[in-house]
């Protein structure tokens, strides 16, 4: 039986680990490579070797209320959207209520996991511990890998022809700190997700000029929506997933172009996605489009070649004199210590099991998190994650057939293909999968029947935001206060920012589409309710 386990990381991920453990009765012991807890949210001003690094002025795409964990709301007081500061104080408090910190070995690399020589048996690994004063072998029972996406940094410079004669300075946007060393430079930032918007703008304000090349382009979002409320908290919803899946392909890339295009014309700007059926990840970036309004910004396509001073794009525009160019070209998934051939994954993660369990070993006690981009906070997938990988590390959840995971993972694969094209990081609609793994562990909430025995919070969990709450109100690992939760998370997102009463405004600003999909909805469950 799964007793021991070893949590390698204790960032976001690592620590709801620990926390999922204990409530499952496992021992965990988290190895930390570094002195502090945090991971990638735990800013420094330098960038450490095999640690998550992001620059000083970084603040999440997505809004508090979303991105907790899903039995600790975040402080009323926090601002919706958080500075990385605010994030570690939160991991900080979420630490100290559970008291995880007694689990942790700071300073402790993991050199390697490999399978124990009784692997067959008992399934389990020897992970091998480097700390400051000695290196040891050490024996566990199952092994949860959290160190994170955002640590291997991919740079191909064989797709820009020239780099290496270019006389200026380059470097992946992993080593941006802060825009100080850039004042009256010209720069280029090359890139398509957010990373690339936010140093871009953020430059722009010390820059002689800034140029950002978009290769396919792009969907940009405001983090705010009509009424302004939190983008995430109005657009994810049950019920607009529920619209989504009922609409054809063709009449859904529409519907999603046209919710994108309400907020500014992206042809106009020059964003728009050379294939807008794909979904892609869009850019949260709120100042991006007035600083390339403004002139502070110039976006260019993509790159054909740089020389000595200058680059070369493919519609010909030459920009001279240029002095730095930052490369947002994203991360490669990178795990030195897994020495398992077996286990060595893909760009696609191919053999991993909802991206979690690996299809190509035999015992169930290896488990990754986080290893998804799921179009919305990763938090609370990581740690819905982290219930299922527990609950099959004890015995009381249980895996498919090899045969049937794999058919599985074929069927995924090719949806993903056609809806996100080819991404070294899987990526998924965030509810969708959020669900999917909720069923594994038997938390997915059940409207249906909650419109019979409380129809007020079937109501807030089908039409409002799809927050973490909802997988908390039955089944395994329940939280008595997961309904308050989600009946009052409006209040905690309007309290940071309403200093006085005026009027008591509605949760949801219902349009005219809404309301008629709320009457075919109905409709439909009353038909249901004749026919059954």
């Amino acid at each position: 039986m799964v007793k021991r386990v070893a949590i390698i990381g204790a960032g976001c991920s690592g620590l709801t680990a620990i926390k999922c453990c204990l409530d499952e009765d496992l021992e965990p012991t988290c190895f930390e490579r570094s002195y502090d807890i945090g991971g990638l949210w735990r800013f420094t001003d330098t960038v450490d070797e095999w640690r998550a690094s992001i620059y000083q002025s970084v603040v999440t795409n997505t809004s508090k209320e979303m991105m907790c964990y899903s039995d600790f709301p975040m402080p009323a007081n926090f601002p919706v959207y958080l500075q990385s500061s605010k994030v570690l104080e939160y991991l900080r408090i979420y630490t100290e209520h559970f008291h995880l910190l007694k689990y942790i070995r700071f300073q402790s690399e993991v050199c390697s996991v490999t399978r124990n020589s009784s692997y067959s048996s008992t399934g389990q690994w020897d992970v091998r511990i480097k700390t400051t004063e000695d290196t040891k072998d050490m024996v566990f029972d199952a092994v949860l890998v959290c160190s994170g996406l955002y640590v291997q940094n991919h740079l191909p410079l064989d797709s820009f022809p020239g780099i290496q004669s270019f006389k200026g300075h380059y470097s992946h946007s992993r080593f941006y700190k802060n825009s100080c060393n850039y004042l009256d430079k010209t720069v280029l930032v090359v890139g398509n997700g957010n990373s690339a918007a936010d140093i871009a703008v953020e430059i722009s304000s010390k820059a002689k000029q800034v140029y950002l090349s978009i290769r396919s382009g792009s969907w940009v979002l405001s983090r705010i929506a009509h009424c302004g409320f939190p983008v995430d908290m109005v657009k994810v919803t049950r019920f607009s997933f529920w619209i989504q899946n009922l609409l054809p392909d063709y009449f859904a890339a529409r519907k999603y172009k046209k919710q994108i295009n309400s907020w500014f014309n992206h042809e106009n700007y020059g964003f728009l996605p050379l294939d807008r059926t794909e979904l892609k990840e869009p850019v949260v970036n709120d100042n991006l489009p007035s600083s390339i309004l403004c002139g502070a910004i110039k976006l260019k396509p993509q790159i054909r070649a740089f020389t000595e001073n200058t680059v070369v794009f493919e519609d010909n525009t030459v920009v001279e004199n240029l002095d730095e160019v930052i490369f947002a070209t994203g991360y490669t998934t990178s795990f030195p210590f897994i020495k398992d051939h077996l286990i060595q994954l893909d760009d696609m993660n191919s053999h991993l099991y909802k991206q979690v369990f690996s299809t190509r070993i035999e015992k169930p006690t290896l488990a990754f998190l986080a290893l998804v981009r799921p179009l919305g906070a990763i938090m609370p997938v990581s740690e819905l994650q982290a219930r299922w990988a527990t609950r099959i590390f004890k015995g009381v959840a249980h895996l498919p057939s090899v045969d049937q995971m794999e058919n599985y993972i074929s069927k995924k694969t090719k949806l993903k293909t056609k809806c996100f094209s080819k991404h070294k990081v899987p990526k998924m609609l965030f509810l969708e999968y959020m669900d999917e793994i909720a069923v594994e562990i038997g938390v997915r909430p059940k409207v249906s029947q909650l419109l019979f025995k409380d129809p007020h919070l079937a109501w807030q969990i089908f039409f409002g935001p799809s927050t973490p709450y909802q997988y908390r109100l039955t089944g395994p690992g329940n939280w008595t206060g997961a309904k308050k939760a989600i009946l009052t998370q409006w209040e905690r997102t309007i309290s940071p920012t309403r200093i006085r009463t005026v009027c008591r405004p509605p949760n949801y600003c219902l349009n005219i589409t809404t309301v008629l999909s709320i009457f075919v909805l109905l409709l439909s469950i009353c038909c249901l309710a004749y026919i059954m």
